[in-house]
Protein backbone atom coordinates (compact mmCIF):
# COMPACT_ATOMS: atom_id res chain seq x y z
CA UNK A 1 0.00 0.00 0.00
CA UNK A 2 1.45 3.38 -1.01
CA UNK A 3 1.91 6.23 1.43
CA UNK A 4 -0.69 8.25 -0.53
CA UNK A 5 -3.23 5.45 -0.19
CA UNK A 6 -2.54 5.07 3.54
CA UNK A 7 -3.00 8.81 4.08
CA UNK A 8 -6.26 8.71 2.13
CA UNK A 9 -7.54 5.82 4.24
CA UNK A 10 -6.47 7.59 7.41
CA UNK A 11 -8.38 10.73 6.35
CA UNK A 12 -11.42 8.59 5.49
CA UNK A 13 -11.47 6.90 8.87
CA UNK A 14 -10.88 10.17 10.69
CA UNK A 15 -13.95 11.56 8.92
CA UNK A 16 -15.90 8.39 9.61
CA UNK A 17 -15.04 8.65 13.28
CA UNK A 18 -16.96 11.93 13.46
CA UNK A 19 -20.07 10.05 12.42
CA UNK A 20 -19.67 7.42 15.13
CA UNK A 21 -20.47 9.99 17.78
CA UNK A 22 -24.10 9.79 16.67
CA UNK A 23 -26.27 6.94 18.01
CA UNK A 24 -27.36 6.43 14.42
CA UNK A 25 -23.89 5.05 13.61
CA UNK A 26 -23.16 3.32 16.90
CA UNK A 27 -22.88 -0.45 16.52
CA UNK A 28 -22.15 -2.44 19.66
CA UNK A 29 -21.44 -5.58 17.62
CA UNK A 30 -18.74 -4.02 15.41
CA UNK A 31 -15.10 -3.50 16.32
CA UNK A 32 -12.53 -1.60 14.28
CA UNK A 33 -8.93 -2.72 14.71
CA UNK A 34 -5.80 -0.88 13.56
CA UNK A 35 -3.38 -3.60 12.45
CA UNK A 36 0.23 -3.50 11.34
CA UNK A 37 1.30 -6.25 8.88
CA UNK A 38 3.20 -8.20 11.59
CA UNK A 39 2.83 -11.80 12.86
CA UNK A 40 1.35 -10.56 16.15
CA UNK A 41 -1.97 -9.77 14.44
CA UNK A 42 -2.37 -13.11 12.64
CA UNK A 43 -5.00 -14.47 15.10
CA UNK A 44 -7.37 -11.73 13.92
CA UNK A 45 -7.20 -12.95 10.33
CA UNK A 46 -7.43 -16.59 11.40
CA UNK A 47 -10.52 -15.89 13.52
CA UNK A 48 -12.08 -14.05 10.59
CA UNK A 49 -11.28 -16.84 8.10
CA UNK A 50 -12.50 -19.55 10.47
CA UNK A 51 -15.80 -17.77 11.03
CA UNK A 52 -15.23 -17.33 14.75
CA UNK A 53 -16.24 -13.68 14.75
CA UNK A 54 -19.42 -14.47 12.83
CA UNK A 55 -20.27 -17.23 15.32
CA UNK A 56 -20.06 -14.61 18.07
CA UNK A 57 -22.37 -12.26 16.15
CA UNK A 58 -19.42 -9.91 15.81
CA UNK A 59 -18.18 -7.85 12.87
CA UNK A 60 -14.48 -6.94 12.93
CA UNK A 61 -13.19 -4.29 10.53
CA UNK A 62 -9.45 -4.76 9.97
CA UNK A 63 -7.83 -1.40 9.24
CA UNK A 64 -4.33 -1.91 7.78
CA UNK A 65 -1.76 0.70 8.84
CA UNK A 66 1.77 1.14 7.56
CA UNK A 67 3.45 2.30 10.76
CA UNK A 68 2.99 2.55 14.50
CA UNK A 69 2.54 6.31 14.05
CA UNK A 70 -0.42 5.77 11.70
CA UNK A 71 -1.88 3.19 14.06
CA UNK A 72 -1.66 5.50 17.04
CA UNK A 73 -3.07 8.45 15.10
CA UNK A 74 -6.06 6.37 14.07
CA UNK A 75 -6.75 5.40 17.68
CA UNK A 76 -6.21 8.96 18.89
CA UNK A 77 -8.73 10.31 16.40
CA UNK A 78 -11.38 7.74 17.30
CA UNK A 79 -11.09 5.91 13.98
CA UNK A 80 -10.44 2.52 15.62
CA UNK A 81 -11.56 0.73 18.78
CA UNK A 82 -8.46 -1.34 19.35
CA UNK A 83 -5.02 -2.34 18.19
CA UNK A 84 -2.13 -4.73 18.67
CA UNK A 85 0.67 -2.63 20.12
CA UNK A 86 3.42 -2.48 22.74
CA UNK A 87 3.29 -1.83 26.48
CA UNK A 88 5.15 1.47 25.99
CA UNK A 89 2.60 2.53 23.34
CA UNK A 90 -0.28 1.96 25.76
CA UNK A 91 1.54 3.95 28.43
CA UNK A 92 2.14 6.78 25.98
CA UNK A 93 -1.62 7.07 25.33
CA UNK A 94 -2.28 7.33 29.07
CA UNK A 95 0.35 9.94 29.96
CA UNK A 96 -2.17 12.66 30.81
CA UNK A 97 -5.42 10.75 31.21
CA UNK A 98 -6.75 7.23 30.81
CA UNK A 99 -7.51 6.54 27.13
CA UNK A 100 -6.74 2.85 26.56
CA UNK A 101 -6.33 -0.41 28.44
CA UNK A 102 -4.41 -3.60 27.73
CA UNK A 103 -6.74 -6.63 27.86
CA UNK A 104 -4.40 -9.46 26.83
CA UNK A 105 -0.94 -10.39 25.61
CA UNK A 106 -0.72 -10.81 21.85
CA UNK A 107 2.79 -12.24 21.52
CA UNK A 108 5.86 -12.98 23.60
CA UNK A 109 9.18 -14.56 22.62
CA UNK A 110 8.59 -18.33 22.79
CA UNK A 111 11.03 -21.12 22.04
CA UNK A 112 12.80 -20.35 18.78
CA UNK A 113 10.39 -17.56 17.82
CA UNK A 114 11.67 -14.16 18.98
CA UNK A 115 10.02 -10.83 18.32
CA UNK A 116 13.33 -8.98 17.85
CA UNK A 117 16.88 -9.92 16.91
CA UNK A 118 20.11 -7.94 17.37
CA UNK A 119 22.15 -8.65 14.24
CA UNK A 120 25.64 -7.91 12.97
CA UNK A 121 26.48 -7.10 9.38
CA UNK A 122 28.07 -9.83 7.23
CA UNK A 123 31.84 -9.66 7.57
CA UNK A 124 31.69 -7.24 10.52
CA UNK A 125 33.60 -9.58 12.80
CA UNK A 126 31.06 -9.02 15.57
CA UNK A 127 30.07 -12.27 17.28
CA UNK A 128 28.95 -11.61 20.85
CA UNK A 129 27.00 -9.10 22.93
CA UNK A 130 30.29 -7.92 24.44
CA UNK A 131 31.52 -7.04 20.93
CA UNK A 132 28.70 -4.47 20.64
CA UNK A 133 30.13 -2.18 23.32
CA UNK A 134 30.72 1.18 21.65
CA UNK A 135 29.39 -0.04 18.27
CA UNK A 136 26.52 2.04 16.81
CA UNK A 137 23.41 -0.14 16.51
CA UNK A 138 20.69 0.80 14.07
CA UNK A 139 17.34 1.20 15.82
CA UNK A 140 14.24 3.32 15.87
CA UNK A 141 14.83 5.65 18.80
CA UNK A 142 12.46 5.84 21.78
CA UNK A 143 10.54 2.75 20.66
CA UNK A 144 10.18 -0.83 21.84
CA UNK A 145 13.16 -1.69 19.61
CA UNK A 146 15.46 0.61 21.58
CA UNK A 147 13.96 -0.66 24.84
CA UNK A 148 14.52 -4.35 24.15
CA UNK A 149 17.97 -3.74 22.64
CA UNK A 150 19.03 -1.89 25.79
CA UNK A 151 17.74 -4.68 28.00
CA UNK A 152 19.48 -7.38 25.92
CA UNK A 153 22.81 -5.57 25.91
CA UNK A 154 22.83 -4.76 29.62
CA UNK A 155 21.80 -8.35 30.42
CA UNK A 156 24.79 -9.43 28.33
CA UNK A 157 27.18 -7.31 30.36
CA UNK A 158 27.47 -4.12 28.29
CA UNK A 159 27.30 -1.09 30.56
CA UNK A 160 24.81 1.65 29.71
CA UNK A 161 27.56 4.16 28.91
CA UNK A 162 28.94 1.88 26.17
CA UNK A 163 25.63 1.40 24.35
CA UNK A 164 25.54 3.51 21.19
CA UNK A 165 22.55 3.86 18.88
CA UNK A 166 22.20 5.10 15.32
CA UNK A 167 18.71 6.27 14.40
CA UNK A 168 17.39 4.42 11.34
CA UNK A 169 13.61 4.51 11.83
CA UNK A 170 12.61 3.05 8.44
CA UNK A 171 12.79 -0.75 8.66
CA UNK A 172 13.60 -1.57 5.01
CA UNK A 173 16.39 1.01 5.08
CA UNK A 174 17.80 -0.45 8.31
CA UNK A 175 17.67 -3.91 6.73
CA UNK A 176 19.53 -2.80 3.62
CA UNK A 177 22.14 -0.75 5.50
CA UNK A 178 22.88 -3.78 7.68
CA UNK A 179 23.26 -6.24 4.82
CA UNK A 180 25.42 -3.81 2.83
CA UNK A 181 27.69 -3.25 5.83
CA UNK A 182 26.93 0.47 6.01
CA UNK A 183 25.95 -0.08 9.64
CA UNK A 184 27.74 -2.70 11.71
CA UNK A 185 24.73 -3.82 13.73
CA UNK A 186 20.96 -3.37 13.89
CA UNK A 187 17.91 -4.63 15.69
CA UNK A 188 15.14 -5.98 13.46
CA UNK A 189 11.74 -7.52 14.17
CA UNK A 190 10.81 -10.88 12.72
CA UNK A 191 10.23 -11.86 9.99
CA UNK A 192 12.65 -9.18 8.72
CA UNK A 193 15.31 -10.31 11.19
CA UNK A 194 14.90 -13.93 10.12
CA UNK A 195 15.20 -12.83 6.50
CA UNK A 196 18.40 -10.89 7.23
CA UNK A 197 20.00 -14.00 8.74
CA UNK A 198 19.18 -16.01 5.63
CA UNK A 199 20.79 -13.21 3.60
CA UNK A 200 24.04 -13.37 5.59
CA UNK A 201 23.57 -11.27 8.74
CA UNK A 202 24.93 -12.71 11.99
CA UNK A 203 22.60 -13.07 14.94
CA UNK A 204 24.18 -11.80 18.15
CA UNK A 205 21.20 -12.23 20.50
CA UNK A 206 17.40 -12.22 20.39
CA UNK A 207 14.70 -11.52 22.92
CA UNK A 208 14.04 -15.16 23.79
CA UNK A 209 16.99 -14.53 26.11
CA UNK A 210 14.67 -12.20 28.08
CA UNK A 211 11.29 -13.77 27.38
CA UNK A 212 9.79 -12.35 30.57
CA UNK A 213 10.52 -8.76 29.52
CA UNK A 214 9.15 -8.31 26.02
CA UNK A 215 5.50 -8.58 24.92
CA UNK A 216 3.07 -7.13 22.46
CA UNK A 217 -0.48 -6.64 23.66
CA UNK A 218 -4.13 -6.39 22.68
CA UNK A 219 -5.35 -2.91 23.60
CA UNK A 220 -8.78 -1.26 23.38
CA UNK A 221 -9.89 2.29 24.02
CA UNK A 222 -11.67 3.03 27.27
CA UNK A 223 -14.70 4.09 25.23
CA UNK A 224 -14.85 0.74 23.43
CA UNK A 225 -14.51 -1.14 26.71
CA UNK A 226 -17.43 0.84 28.14
CA UNK A 227 -19.74 0.87 25.14
CA UNK A 228 -18.81 -2.42 23.45
CA UNK A 229 -18.08 -4.62 26.45
CA UNK A 230 -19.77 -7.71 25.06
CA UNK A 231 -18.10 -7.25 21.67
CA UNK A 232 -14.63 -7.09 23.25
CA UNK A 233 -15.33 -10.26 25.25
CA UNK A 234 -16.56 -11.96 22.08
CA UNK A 235 -13.46 -10.81 20.25
CA UNK A 236 -11.18 -12.33 22.87
CA UNK A 237 -13.07 -15.63 22.72
CA UNK A 238 -12.58 -15.73 18.95
CA UNK A 239 -8.93 -14.66 19.29
CA UNK A 240 -8.29 -17.50 21.75
CA UNK A 241 -9.83 -20.09 19.43
CA UNK A 242 -7.68 -18.78 16.58
CA UNK A 243 -4.57 -18.94 18.79
CA UNK A 244 -5.35 -22.56 19.60
CA UNK A 245 -5.69 -23.34 15.89
CA UNK A 246 -2.42 -21.59 15.08
CA UNK A 247 -0.54 -23.39 17.83
CA UNK A 248 -1.94 -26.78 16.81
CA UNK A 249 -1.18 -26.51 13.08
CA UNK A 250 0.63 -23.30 12.07
CA UNK A 251 1.42 -24.41 8.51
CA UNK A 252 -2.28 -24.64 7.79
CA UNK A 253 -2.36 -20.83 7.89
CA UNK A 254 0.76 -19.96 5.85
CA UNK A 255 -1.29 -18.73 2.90
CA UNK A 256 -3.26 -16.46 5.26
CA UNK A 257 0.01 -15.23 6.79
CA UNK A 258 1.45 -14.33 3.39
CA UNK A 259 -1.75 -12.56 2.35
CA UNK A 260 -1.82 -10.25 5.39
CA UNK A 261 1.64 -10.13 6.96
CA UNK A 262 4.74 -8.55 5.44
CA UNK A 263 7.09 -11.50 4.90
CA UNK A 264 10.20 -11.09 2.70
CA UNK A 265 10.19 -13.30 -0.37
CA UNK A 266 13.38 -15.12 0.55
CA UNK A 267 11.69 -16.62 3.65
CA UNK A 268 8.06 -16.78 2.49
CA UNK A 269 8.10 -20.57 2.56
CA UNK A 270 10.35 -21.07 5.58
CA UNK A 271 9.62 -18.37 8.16
CA UNK A 272 8.40 -20.26 11.25
CA UNK A 273 4.86 -19.14 12.10
CA UNK A 274 5.21 -18.18 15.77
CA UNK A 275 3.16 -19.64 18.62
CA UNK A 276 0.62 -17.40 20.30
CA UNK A 277 0.31 -17.21 24.11
CA UNK A 278 -3.21 -17.76 25.39
CA UNK A 279 -5.21 -16.02 28.12
CA UNK A 280 -2.36 -13.97 29.57
CA UNK A 281 -1.73 -10.42 30.73
CA UNK A 282 1.56 -8.51 31.09
CA UNK A 283 2.92 -8.88 34.59
CA UNK A 284 3.34 -5.99 36.98
CA UNK A 285 7.10 -6.53 36.72
CA UNK A 286 6.95 -6.11 32.93
CA UNK A 287 4.94 -2.93 33.28
CA UNK A 288 7.26 -1.50 35.94
CA UNK A 289 10.34 -2.23 33.84
CA UNK A 290 8.87 -0.35 30.89
CA UNK A 291 8.02 2.53 33.23
CA UNK A 292 11.65 2.63 34.42
CA UNK A 293 12.92 2.77 30.84
CA UNK A 294 10.42 5.44 29.75
CA UNK A 295 11.27 7.60 32.75
CA UNK A 296 14.97 7.25 31.96
CA UNK A 297 14.38 8.35 28.36
CA UNK A 298 12.23 11.32 29.38
CA UNK A 299 9.14 9.81 27.73
CA UNK A 300 7.26 10.06 31.05
CA UNK A 301 7.68 12.43 33.96
CA UNK A 302 6.08 10.09 36.51
CA UNK A 303 5.44 6.33 36.37
CA UNK A 304 1.90 5.26 35.53
CA UNK A 305 0.15 2.71 37.77
CA UNK A 306 -0.28 -0.80 36.38
CA UNK A 307 -3.98 -0.88 37.23
CA UNK A 308 -4.65 2.26 35.20
CA UNK A 309 -3.53 0.70 31.92
CA UNK A 310 -3.98 -3.07 32.35
CA UNK A 311 -7.32 -4.71 33.12
CA UNK A 312 -8.10 -8.33 33.99
CA UNK A 313 -11.84 -7.75 33.51
CA UNK A 314 -11.80 -9.32 30.05
CA UNK A 315 -9.56 -12.28 30.77
CA UNK A 316 -10.98 -15.67 29.80
CA UNK A 317 -11.24 -18.28 32.52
Amino acid sequence: MSRHTRLYLLAFFLFSSLLTTSPLYADATRLRLALLPVPDVLPVYVAEAQGYFAEQGLTVDTLPVGSAVERDQLIQAGGADGMINEISSAANFNREQSRVKIVAIARIPIGSSPLFRVLAAPGSGLASVADLAGVPIGVSRHTVIEYITTRLLTAGGVVQEEIVYQSVPVLPERFQLLLSGQIAAATLPDPLGYSAIQAGAIEIVNDTALAAVNATVVTFTDQALREKTKAVKSFLLAWDRAAADLNADPERFRELLLANIRVPKNVAATFPIPPIPRRALPSRAQWDDVMTWMLGKGLLTTPLPYEGSVTAEFQLQ
